[in-house]
């Protein structure tokens, strides 16, 4: 990916590693248009920072559909679409009140992200040199416990890009995830999960977005990257098991 000359939209960047990124994005010279739920957000970072804005819910398929109409009408060179947006929800699984947290999960994190794909990747099919960067999570594989439906999406999430980046190979289309590990954001409140400063990750994740890996991993991700292959997936599982209650 080209940072410093790419026209980009990330939805989920009002806050945290979202908005960390366009900050960077745009401050190395790329166009950043980013999009979320709340106007008032919206409208303050369009006057600090002077991004375009769009108002869009990707739980809610119309609201993507009139997002993607906006932005391409306004920006027809897009190239880069980074589906950032999601949520966590702790969730007990002894109690049936949890399928509500878990719907709205995977109504966003999940098919969020395949709505999006869906709505600008035509677009992207028809330009030079253009960019999907999916974000799923150190936790697509290695859960956390306290959260099972976040984790669970962020592992579809994984093998949904990689089936993506398999279906558009001979394409011009560079198909990125984007996987984090914990850190400093106010993702769930901002409860403390012992994560990296959010404005390490994000120079740590620059670098790697202008390296062209096909998955951005910064070294605190690597443990959980690739514990399976490591042996040491359940010990990391049940360390992590106490965490979010």
């Amino acid at each position: 990916m080209d940072t410093t000359n790419s026209t980009v939209f990330i939805p989920g960047a009002t806050s945290g590693i979202g908005l960390a990124l366009a900050q960077r994005l745009q401050a190395a010279g790329s166009t950043v248009v980013i999009g979320g739920r709340r106007q008032d957000r919206l409208d303050a970072l369009a006057a600090e920072h002077g991004f375009d804005t769009v108002a869009v819910d990707v739980a809610d398929a119309a609201s993507v559909r009139d997002a993607s109409a906006a932005v391409l009408e306004r920006h027809p060179d897009l190239d880069t679409l980074v589906t950032m947006s999601g949520i966590m929800r702790n969730e007990d699984l002894r109690d049936p009140g949890h399928i509500e947290d878990a719907v709205a999960t995977i109504e966003t994190n999940l098919l969020g992200t395949i709505r999006l794909i869906d709505a600008f990747l035509p677009h992207l099919l028809t330009r030079p040199t253009t960019t999907v960067v999916t974000v799923s999570s150190g936790l697509a594989f290695v859960p956390l416990t306290a959260t099972p439906t976040y984790s669970a999406t962020k592992a579809a999430v994984h093998s949904y890009t990689q089936a993506l980046r398999q279906q558009l190979v001979g394409s011009d289309v560079a198909v990125v995830e984007l996987a984090p590990p914990a850190v400093e954001t106010d993702l769930m409140g901002g409860q403390d999960f012992g994560g990296m400063p959010l404005d390490v990750f994000a120079d740590e994740v620059m670098t790697l977005l202008a390296s062209g890996a096909d998955e951005v991993l910064v070294e605190n991700v690597q443990p959980l990257r690739w514990a399976e292959r490591d042996g040491t997936h359940r010990q990391i599982l049940e360390a992590m098991a106490g965490r979010g209650h």
